[in-house]
């Protein structure tokens, strides 16, 4: 992207009563909107990044067989009612100017719909199993809406909802799920404990979360120093400086972000919404569900918090909007041949040839935060300057060695 084409707007301050670096920085950096409490507007720039993400979302999800759709955010209360979960305080409850009473709830999930939706269509054990997801807005009545897009009333979440002829089966794609979690955060950067949680009156089993240890996070999870093994502290009997009961690791207590979520729902929609199939017998039972979530602008919000320094953010290559910020401080044609060829090489490239100080433009590289900067200068002849942003290192290279560093090292992204 060419910046003078671009809308990109910048901050040097903001008026936020937000504390929390994502918030901050985010909204400094020109990525998102402040719009009231736990309320954003994805900027041009933050939009990509979010799409990045489900970019990433929708590969994994695709390599354990979850098929995509997408279902109403506007839920009849009649399907809340069958459920029992009409009166959950956590919902915006919508209703026509006509009417005194609502009629609907702004979805803040999807285990009631989609059960309604499949119990007209799973009828057999060949119909089994189905793994169906979507990307989609949630609507929660958040009372501590706050820390950015770590905690919000409107938010962007990936859902996915999974259906088995038996637990052993749920448990086989619960695994798989898991796995396919932990590649995904990986992937945005970032490292998740897989932790034992509450399994609560709709599960099977205790749950499962994917925490990564941040001072911002609200959650408190026990966590080995070895072997990784956790849980959370609403549940767990450990204590700091206990022996880890799988291995001899010493048990600490850390601050975290939730990023994830796996649930074993087991028979308990499918009782409501009388969603049965035939086995081979043809005897009726219950179909068996799993129930699977992230957080799409949490997840980007904890990046933020974990990866940025006096400057500004500091994106995991990945899932930064462009992999290169383009500075030419003469705006001499090898800049603009410069940026074509590193895009035709599926290099994504920010090029700013704004009418701005060099001052402000390096700052607005530090600011947005892409892995590599350039800068071409007629006082550095043939030699082109590179910023690696992640350790503020800078080299002298030729074009040809600025190609290989970045075109090489990043051939799996395009």
């Amino acid at each position: 992207m060419i910046l003078s084409n671009f809308f990109i707007k910048t901050q040097k301050n903001i008026s936020s009563e937000d504390i929390s670096y994502n918030a901050k920085l985010l909204e400094k950096a020109g990525f998102i909107y402040k719009n009231s409490s736990g309320i954003y507007t994805f900027f041009p720039l933050g939009w990509i990044v979010i799409q990045n993400i489900i970019k990433i979302i929708r590969e994994e999800m695709s390599n354990i067989g979850a098929l995509e759709m997408m279902m109403p955010a506007l839920v009849s209360k009649q399907i809340w009612q069958t459920s029992g979960r009409w009166d959950v305080e956590i919902g915006y409850e919508v209703k026509s100017k006509d009417k005194a009473d609502a009629d609907f709830v702004l979805g803040w999930t999807h285990e009631e719909v989609i059960s309604e939706i499949f119990s007209h269509f799973i009828n057999s054990y060949k119909d089994l199993p189905l793994a169906m997801y979507q990307i989609q807005t949630k609507f929660r009545n958040e009372p501590r809406a706050k820390s950015g897009l770590l905690r919000g009333k409107e938010f962007i979440m990936k859902d996915l909802y999974s259906f088995h002829s038996s637990e052993d089966d749920l448990f086989a794609y619960y695994n798989q799920v898991a796995l396919a979690y932990q590649k995904i955060f990986k992937r945005c950067g970032l490292n998740s404990i897989y932790t034992l949680a509450s399994g609560g009156a709709f599960t099977i089993a205790n749950t499962h979360e994917f925490q990564v240890i941040c001072g911002a996070g609200e959650d408190e999870i026990l966590v080995c120093s070895s072997c990784g093994y956790a849980e959370n502290k609403e549940i767990s009997n450990l204590k700091p400086g206990d022996k880890c009961l799988k291995c001899d690791g010493i048990i600490k207590l850390e601050k975290s972000i939730e990023v994830g979520n796996i649930f074993p729902l087991g028979e308990k929609y499918a009782r409501d919404f009388n969603l049965k199939f035939k086995d081979k017998n043809g005897n009726e039972n219950y179909v068996i569900m799993g129930s699977y979530g992230i957080g799409v602008g949490r997840l980007m919000g904890t990046i933020v918090e974990l990866f940025n320094d006096e400057h500004g953010i500091i994106w995991p290559k990945e899932i930064a909007p462009a992999l290169v910020y383009l500075i030419d401080i003469d705006k001499k044609i090898e800049a603009k041949e410069l940026y074509n060829y590193l895009q035709n090489k599926g290099i994504s490239v920010i090029y700013d040839d704004r009418d701005l100080s060099i001052g402000e433009k390096l700052q607005d590289a530090d600011l947005i935060g892409l892995p590599y900067r350039l800068i071409l200068s007629p006082k550095n002849k043939d030699l082109i300057e590179v910023k690696l942003r992640k350790d503020n290192k800078i080299k002298q290279l030729s074009k040809e060695e600025v190609i290989n560093l970045i075109v090489k090292n990043n051939e799996n992204i395009k």
